[in-house]
């Protein structure tokens, strides 16, 4: 049973709607509705192709006629499955344009004319009177489509065929003398009898080791003992093999040698300048402001404005002028086959939207992501009319940069250090203390959620922050040590010129084995009993498919509430961004939540990883901002603590496009 359809213009204008039951009024007049949130993801970010979106459990299908800007969308219950909704989608588009082309035609001029509002609405359009008799229409159209299924249905039943008559002759009820215990075959005995004799000689080997410590031997399970294996071998050759010194080089070192290696002599305030040296690069230190704050640098793909706009621009006519003199198959090429005045067809897009599937992909933007995108572009291209090749070519050019553009834009703020000042700012009761703005970091593994936890942790100091690093990876060997490092580094690095800023940052750890969310919450409440401005959380590396982990990392989200997460990933990963992204969001939201609805706590932003190594290949943005719709917030891209850079959607834009 369907709950809700309509008809609306791209333009935000409802031609007409309808809904089946009471409780669907809400899906169009809430703001967080499906059919809402549909056309925000789908119209306005940009951020999905798929004709299936579901939300909050109801599954809404759309399609859209470009030739006059209309959207047709049925919603309805997800657990009911509805197979007939492609059919209907296709049956309403075909009749209603069919039955008021005329009107919808003046109608939609008069909308790119612009005509001014009147006091009496937006426009002089009477909908109910223009579409008078639809209801009638469509009532018989959802009947007869309805109708087809019920008989497709019962056509594909499969025939009961008829008991028999007397189950006497066919079945023989055992007898009570009758022994109807399956007996045990000669081969399961023989199994049996197998185990039996391996298991006694495990018994045997292992009372045998006990008693000639040290002795190898390999366990038959034939039922015996085998002979020692070459390892054990007698008291006197086992001396023989003793440890030998090492020799390095041809002879022994000499005294100027020696000299060469011995550092103790060396003066304190030179080695640690040497260190120093090493923690920083200076080419990759930020800015200062006039305010006195201290800025990581952007990534700059090239030398051209950070304007998105400008980006934008000079990649697509930079494109356009390399599109003659590139072999054909390149993407300019297969723009140029569509010649002449005409209206676009899913025929004429085709060839030109494979190729810039393979174009992304090359980019290392996910397969799934690069369909997508090209589905968007294609939907948005067909039914225009267009004029000669430049025409053409800027069109599918624009199209394909204005799609990247809106999914990379952020829809939330992606400055950090104004949330942390505004909530450290913010007025409270003389009875509470001030909390720390917190900050989890989670990833799966090996992905550096350690050392860019480090690179934050100086941009905070340099802005004169007090820094409190929560060690929660209680698992990996050597985690808190690692960390125990970054802090006595960060700890030699001055603020703002100053000799040393120790004391702006410190490390709280509860050592291996613990509970990591109890560990997060006592370090936050000992960062507000000790005047620490922010709390950076590291958590263990895990992967996506493990429900444990996954439930004790949402654990640590509930429990302490966060007020950012973030997702440390590595730009080298293509598809593989999608699924990490998409089921660390998902079990943080159903995890985190108490009621397991989805309710929870999900991904805020993103931390992308080596971004150095991957040149103009920054697919990776384009995916993880595809399936979160969160921002990306810093990039890795070095060795050292300075390493830290912004994105720029101009320039991530510009590097896509470049051939």
């Amino acid at each position: 049973m369907l709950d809700y359809c309509s008809i609306s213009h791209k333009g935000g204008i409802v031609l007409w709607s309808k809904s089946f039951t009471p409780e669907a009024s809400h899906l169009a007049s809430s703001s967080a509705s499906p059919v809402n949130s549909l056309i925000r993801e789908a119209l306005i970010e940009g951020r999905t192709a798929d004709e299936n979106f579901e939300k909050d459990g109801y599954a809404v299908k759309w399609s859209f006629f470009n030739g006059l800007e209309l959207i047709f969308v049925v919603a309805y219950q997800r657990i009911l499955q509805l197979t007939y909704v492609d059919e209907l989608l296709a049956a309403l588009q075909s009749a209603f344009i069919k039955c008021f082309e005329p009107f919808l035609t003046t109608f939609v001029e008069s909308l790119r004319a612009k005509i001014p509002r009147t006091p009496s609405g937006p426009f002089e359009w009477d909908f109910s009177a223009a579409f008078r008799g639809w209801d009638t229409i469509f009532n018989q159209i959802l009947q007869e489509i309805k109708g087809k299924v019920a008989v497709c249905r019962s056509e594909r039943r499969p025939r009961v065929r008829a008991a028999p008559q007397s189950t006497s002759e066919t079945t023989t009820p055992p007898s009570d003398d009758q022994d109807t215990a399956p007996a045990l075959s000669e081969e399961v005995a023989q199994d049996e009898q197998q185990i039996a004799r391996n298991v006694q000689a495990l018994r045997n080997r292992l009372r045998g080791r006990g008693a000639r410590r040290g002795a190898r031997g390999r366990v038959d399970f034939s039922g015996r003992d085998s002979a020692p294996s070459s390892d054990a071998e007698s008291p006197s050759k086992r001396k023989a093999k003793a440890k030998v010194q090492r020799k390095w080089g041809d002879g022994p070192a000499s005294e100027s040698d020696m000299a060469l290696l011995d550092f103790s002599d060396q003066p304190k305030s030179d080695a640690r300048t040497r260190d120093l040296q090493e923690l920083i690069d200076e080419a990759s230190v930020g800015i200062r402001t006039k305010e006195g704050m201290y800025e990581v640098k952007d990534w700059e793909f090239s030398s051209s404005s950070d304007n998105t706009a400008d980006a934008i621009t000079s990649a697509l006519s930079s494109k356009a002028t390399k599109s003659d003199s590139q072999p054909f198959g390149s993407l300019g090429n297969l723009i140029a086959r569509i010649t002449g005045s005409k209206v676009l067809t899913e025929e004429d897009l085709r060839p030109v939207l494979e190729g810039m599937k393979q174009h992304l992909m090359k980019k290392n933007v996910a397969k799934e992501i690069a369909e997508k995108v090209c589905e968007g572009v294609g939907e948005s291209l067909i039914g225009q009319r267009v004029g000669g090749f430049q025409s053409t070519s800027t069109a599918v050019r624009s199209a394909l940069g204005n799609s990247i553009t809106r999914i990379l834009t952020p829809k939330t703020s992606t400055d950090l250090l104004l949330s942390i000042r505004t909530k450290l700012s913010s007025p409270l009761p003389s009875s509470q203390q001030r909390v720390p703005y917190s900050i989890a970091f989670v990833g799966v593994n090996g992905v550096g959620k350690s050392t860019n936890l480090s690179k934050v942790c100086f941009w905070l100091i340099q802005n004169g922050l007090r820094v409190l690093i929560a060690a929660c990876d209680t698992f990996r060997s050597g985690a808190v040590e690692q960390l125990r490092v970054h802090v006595r580094n960060l700890s030699m690095l001055g603020v703002n010129g100053a000799a040393d800023s120790k004391g702006r940052v410190e490390l709280y750890e509860r050592g291996y084995g613990k509970d990591a969310a109890g560990i997060a919450k006592d370090a936050i409440a000992y960062g507000r009993d000790n005047d620490f401005d922010v709390v950076l959380i590291d958590t263990a590396g895990r992967m996506q498919d493990n429900e444990p982990l996954m439930r004790a990392l949402a654990k640590l989200v509930a429990l302490n509430n966060p007020d950012k997460i973030i997702f440390v990933g590595e730009a080298l990963v293509g598809n593989e961004a999608v699924d990490q992204l998409t089921k660390f969001d998902r079990a943080l939201r159903d995890f985190s939540s108490g009621s397991g609805l989805g309710k929870g706590r999900g991904i805020d932003g993103m931390l992308v990883t080596k971004w150095d190594t991957v040149d103009d290949k920054v697919g990776a943005a384009l995916s993880m901002t595809y399936v979160t719709g969160q921002p990306i917030i810093f990039v890795g891209c070095g060795q050292t603590y300075t390493d830290l850079r912004q994105l720029r959607v101009g320039n991530v834009v510009q590097a896509i496009l470049s051939d």
